[in-house]
């Protein structure tokens, strides 16, 4: 027989801990259906700026690949499970899946409201993290938002 883990003593009680978790599970949702709609981008767009987009979307879904797997390591370090299959994030995520084929324009202004609320979720999750002084979530949140903040920038800056 093994012996139990030892229970999470980090400074943070355990029903903290699990709305931390819930509110990174949803910042996890939205993260990763961002990335599979600007990986769809990358593969889909066409037109004069297919170059730009295509090159700026690999870019963009990269940069969320590594995201959500920090994302995810630190829902499991609090001590939970991390939501990881299409249903779960269906049901937890804010942003929408893209099943069209909408322009190059058109992809840039849904990416723009995508990033944008994924900086809500992060900041939504941000009152009770910062509440309980976790530190480490809170970075993650912080790094998040500037991540987006500054890619919402640059994409809303192609549709001026």
């Amino acid at each position: 027989m093994s012996t139990p883990a030892p229970k999470i003593d980090i400074g943070i009680d355990e029903p903290t801990r699990s709305e931390i978790a819930n509110g990174l599970s949803r910042l996890l949702a939205d993260s990763y259906t961002l990335y599979l709609k600007t990986h769809n981008f990358h593969w889909n767009v066409t037109g004069p700026m297919f170059q730009t987009l295509h090159d700026m979307f690999e870019q963009q879904y990269t940069e969320l690949a590594t995201a959500v797997d920090e994302i995810a390591e630190r829902i499991r370090a609090l001590g939970f499970p991390a939501p990881g299959s299409y249903t779960q994030f269906s049901e937890l995520s804010t942003v929408q899946e893209e099943t069209g084929h909408p322009s190059a324009e058109e992809m840039i202004r849904k990416l723009v409201e995508d990033q944008e609320t994924v900086v809500r979720t992060a900041r939504q999750a941000f009152t009770v993290v910062d509440k309980a002084n976790d530190e480490p979530t809170a970075d993650l949140l912080t790094q998040r938002m500037q991540v987006h903040e500054k890619t919402a920038w640059m994409l809303r800056s192609l549709l001026q």
